[in-house]
């Protein structure tokens, strides 16, 4: 029982650990996140960073990781929920859209990009942690399509471009709404995207007018 306790401790403090750097480096860039500070944040002494994590560059790429997992797994179950649309294509679309830009708008998502930005020249490997994140919720999207187009509700030749393109239109107008995360954008306002993103999307994909109405 001892053993058990003392790994879930040593889970908790490395959780605590990644969340504490990943909110310093999105505060003060990886320059100025001195470990002693990071370790503060978490509420462990410095060598805990050290013990778990080696040095702060092992440790940035850790807590990027970390929050890309789970902006993943958000991402992921909202795009689950198109598994059954029903009859009512455009609204299980628009719920879909909705849901994503939520992810899109989360404060950690938005830091995670802004964090990217700052630190890619850097550290050019960490877009591939980004990216295979992306690129996992694309290929579902695509599953998705694919399935809707042999069911008969869509017509998607290439259904990794058309879950592209289904993002693109959703993620585009939010950067400039939101002003990469400074600015709020109301629930309403993130409706009225994903409504218009759909709308675009049917007029390309649908598989029959009456889909587009």
């Amino acid at each position: 029982m001892s053993g058990t306790v003392a790994a879930r401790g040593r889970i908790d403090k490395r959780r605590a650990i990644l969340d504490a750097a990943f909110t310093v480096f999105a505060r003060t860039g990886y320059a100025q996140a001195g470990v002693d500070l990071i370790a503060a944040e978490a509420g462990v002494a410095k060598a805990t960073v050290y013990n778990h994590f080696g040095d702060k560059e092992n440790l940035l790429r850790a807590a990027v990781s970390a929050c890309a997992d789970q902006a993943l797994a958000n991402n992921l179950a909202a795009v689950d929920r198109l598994t059954d649309c029903g009859t009512d294509l455009r609204a299980a679309l628009e719920d879909v859209g909705l849901r994503l830009l939520q992810c899109y708008c989360d404060d950690r998502s938005w830091a995670l990009r802004r964090l990217l930005s700052a630190e890619i020249n850097q550290f050019p490997d960490l877009l591939d942690i980004h990216t295979g994140a992306v690129d996992r919720i694309t290929e579902t999207l695509a599953d998705r399509l694919a399935r809707l187009t042999v069911a008969g509700h869509l017509h998607t030749p290439d259904p990794v471009l058309a879950a592209e393109q289904f993002f693109a239109l959703l993620g585009g107008p939010m950067d400039k709404r939101a002003r990469l995360g400074t600015r709020h954008v109301a629930d309403a306002e993130r409706r009225a995207l994903s409504r218009a993103a759909v709308h675009t999307f049917l007029q390309a994909f649908a598989s029959a007018p009456t889909d587009i109405s």
